[in-house]
């Protein structure tokens, strides 16, 4: 299997991640009603039971604590990298600096995702937090 680098405002996680960035609600236009979201840390100690959701109404609450617990002051993205896999799947590598709220510390974060997207809406979305970096 090849990746296949594909501009990340070309597809619908890449325009979700643009808008979230930048704070813009209209995000969740990009969502489906029954979105399938969750998000993974790997070697974190805190919490993340609760970083998961199954319809849009739940994964907006989910966002407004993310907002509040985790990036009080925002983010801002270093870069944004999406690779297709084929039938609506892509892998989208997300580098980003952010207030990290938990820590009380400016940190950087290199994610991956893996997302679906069908009838350009957002219907499955899995991040993996490798890691969280405290910035020097």
């Amino acid at each position: 299997m090849q990746l296949t680098p594909v501009t990340a405002s070309d597809t619908v996680i890449g325009q979700v991640l643009a808008k979230f960035v930048v704070g813009d609600p209209s995000l969740f236009e990009l969502i489906a009603e029954d979105i399938d979201f969750r998000i993974d840390h790997f070697r974190d100690e805190v919490d993340t039971d609760w970083q998961k959701a199954d319809t849009r109404d739940a994964l907006i609450s989910l966002v407004g604590r993310l907002g509040e617990e985790i990036f009080p002051k925002g983010t801002e993205a270093l870069g944004i990298d999406s690779f297709e896999l084929g039938n609506g799947w892509h892998l989208t590598c997300f580098n980003q600096r952010f207030f990290y709220g938990v820590r009380q510390k400016s940190v950087t974060s290199l994610t991956y995702i893996v997302s679906h997207e069908e009838n350009g809406a957002l219907d499955y979305f899995r991040e993996n937090v490798t890691n969280i970096m405290d910035v020097q």
